[in-house]
Order: C-alpha cells, then structure tokens, then sequence
C-alpha cells in the first residue's frame, strides 16, 4: 500500500469529471492510503461554484458526491508538519508555485508520493530533485 498526498487540481478533476473518470476509479477502488492537507477543503470550498458550473449538477449532488470522495481521503492537520519539511517544501515551491508547498511538505512529512495533474509544477520540482510522483494505474 503506498501512501499518496493529493493535490487539490486532482480532487477537482475527479468533481468535475464525476464517478466515471479515471480520477474517481483510482480514489474510490484503490488500495493506497489517499492524504490531503487541510487547505485543499478550504479550496474546494472555495471554488464550490465554479465546480458546480463546470460539471453541471445541483449544489446537492456535488455535496453527496464531495461527500463520498472525502471518505477515502485522510485529512491531515499541517500544523503536524515538521518545520524542516515545510522548510523545504518551500524551497521546492517556491519558483515554481508556492501553494503548492502544503502538498509537497506532506508528501515529505509522510514519505508519501504526490499525485497532481500540474505539469508545471512537477516539472519544476523534478529540476530541484523532488521525483516522487503518483501515477494511477488505469
């Protein structure tokens, strides 16, 4: 089993994309331990109503649906993260995309993998010699 962080662009794409995409088959039957950080709920939260638009379903069936994929997903508080992994998930970030730095600090923390869909930010990471990627097996 291996663990994963995931990022925010991915749990996006398995809201907007629905229960048949590849996004949602690999978070819903996979055996891997599935993270996020906290401020993936708030960005989800925040964007509530340009994922409603952009998959066209009610307000309801994106909670249910929300819902559904929290429930294989474990949250982890980033107040837990050790400094030194915040630190240098920064420097990775930094140049790159610093919102990102929650995602790849936890992907240090836990010694996980990251799975995100945001070439430009694995591609800078790679530069800097982060290459601990998740890629689903679909």
């Amino acid at each position: 089993m291996t663990r994963v962080v995931v990022d925010t662009n991915i749990i996006f794409s398995a809201l907007i994309s629905g229960a048949e995409s590849a996004f949602a088959e690999t978070l819903l039957r996979s055996d891997n331990q599935f993270f996020v950080c906290e401020s993936t709920i708030v960005e989800i939260f925040k964007h509530k109503e340009k994922i409603i638009k952009f998959a066209r379903i009610s307000e309801d069936d994106m909670t249910r649906w929300y819902h559904l994929l929290l429930k294989h997903l474990q949250l982890y508080k980033e107040d837990l993260i050790a400094p030194e992994n915040r630190k240098a998930a920064y420097e990775l970030c930094k140049d790159v995309d610093e919102a990102d730095t929650p995602h790849v600090a936890l992907a240090l923390e836990l010694k996980a993998v990251l799975w995100t869909g945001d070439k430009k930010l694995q591609n800078g990471l790679i530069k800097k010699g982060f290459d601990k990627f998740f890629t689903p097996k679909v």
